[in-house]
């Protein structure tokens, strides 16, 4: 792990705002890069680097001085976890470098299709997890993360200290909600790629290849047998989470998003979709558009909550919503759910989203 010169972690509360920002001077090269990571408490934080190449100590101490100086200007106060501690995430100033490693990506599937998965012993279910999609590759002593675009981002420490309890060469995929990473998928193991390999072998061997007593780094659970699906499939449904993912247990690993189906589909009990960013209204809210072939359309609005900072125009946007009228291209009654820099303004298509015809008045 690359040693931390000088960190500081902060905090910052106020009504329903539990923010964390936390910064840190680490070796590069024959350089140093200050890196810095943020978002609210207990959530998979942003991350990035105030330096974009390797500078001298005293120019990185200068960049790290200011940088915290504005933070505590603002109303950020210093953490217990700072004064020279380790700070959440331990970055590699690779940031934002292309892994050559594609993840697989999921279609959606109708709702009149749930019942045949539901009862097919050729699919088994998973609870689809709301956070940030993660890979996690360990090359001998060297831990990297990997995001659905294939870039290389930073990992919480949690995270990074149960991989390393892993006495050899992995890479992971799962879904990083917080400081954990609940693993679905195991692609290579000691040098092995296992990606031709059935999706039930690749995830017998995951269990027995993540080390017991780790929240930070857990399988999901998985039903195979038909009545156990059910009994998944409804408790979740009850319980408010946000949905199930399907996998063919026979399939091998495609990268990629199929044009249509797939071997790996996911429902979803709420809508949410990805949007960009068109403008910033009065009252903390945004309006949202949706590429319609090469054409970005109006859909709608929605409020950004005060525990929220508000999201620059041209940025990706997660939004919860109920439907979407199809008539008007606006989504009702929308929740932010915040930003999304994992994934490219690109991928903001109407496709997407779940359409409802608008009611029309009864003839006079």
């Amino acid at each position: 792990m690359t040693p931390t010169i000088q960190s500081a972690s902060l905090h910052f509360r106020e009504g329903n705002s539990d923010k964390v920002y936390h910064s840190a001077i680490e070796p590069k090269g024959e350089g140093y890069l200050v890196t810095f990571s943020y978002g609210r408490r207990g959530n998979t934080l942003n991350t990035g680097s105030k330096t974009t190449y390797p500078v001298s100590l005293a120019e990185a101490t200068k960049v790290f001085d200011k940088l915290i100086t504005s933070k505590l200007a603002k109303g950020y106060q210093y953490s217990s976890a700072s004064a020279g501690q380790e700070k959440p995430y331990q970055q590699t100033g690779d940031e934002g470098r292309d892994s050559g490693i594609r993840c697989q990506l999921l279609n959606p599937v109708e709702p009149d299709e749930v019942n045949r998965l539901l009862s097919s012993t050729r699919y088994c279910v998973q609870e689809k997890h709301d956070g940030r999609r993660l890979m996690v590759r360990k090359q001998g002593d060297e831990i990297t993360g990997i995001n659905r675009r294939g870039l290389v981002v930073a990992i919480p420490d949690a995270i990074r200290d149960a991989v390393e309890h892993i006495p050899f060469d992995v890479l992971i995929d799962g879904e990083a909600v917080g400081d954990s990473l609940h693993a679905f998928d195991l692609l290579e193991v000691k040098g092995t790629c296992l990606r031709k390999r059935r999706y039930i072998d690749r995830f017998s061997s995951l269990m027995m290849v993540i080390p017991p007593g780790f929240d930070a780094l857990r399988w999901v659970s998985t039903s195979v047998d038909p009545n156990d699906k059910i009994e998944i499939y409804e408790e979740l449904r009850i319980t408010n989470r946000e949905g199930v993912v399907f996998k063919d247990m026979d399939a091998p690993y495609s990268p990629g998003r199929p044009n249509s189906g797939g071997p790996q589909l996911k429902f979803k009990f709420v809508e949410s979709a990805s949007f960009v960013v068109t403008g910033i209204n009065t009252k903390r809210s945004v309006t949202l558009g949706l590429y319609d072939g090469d054409k970005l359309v109006p859909a709608g609005n929605v409020t950004i909550p005060p525990n929220h900072p508000i999201p620059q125009m041209g940025t990706v946007a997660d939004v919860k919503y109920l439907y979407c009228f199809k008539e008007s291209g606006s989504i009702y009654q929308p929740v932010y759910l915040g930003r999304r820099e994992d994934i490219p303004a690109s991928e903001c298509v109407v496709e997407q989203l779940k359409f409802k015809s608008e009611p029309t008045a009864a003839a006079a």
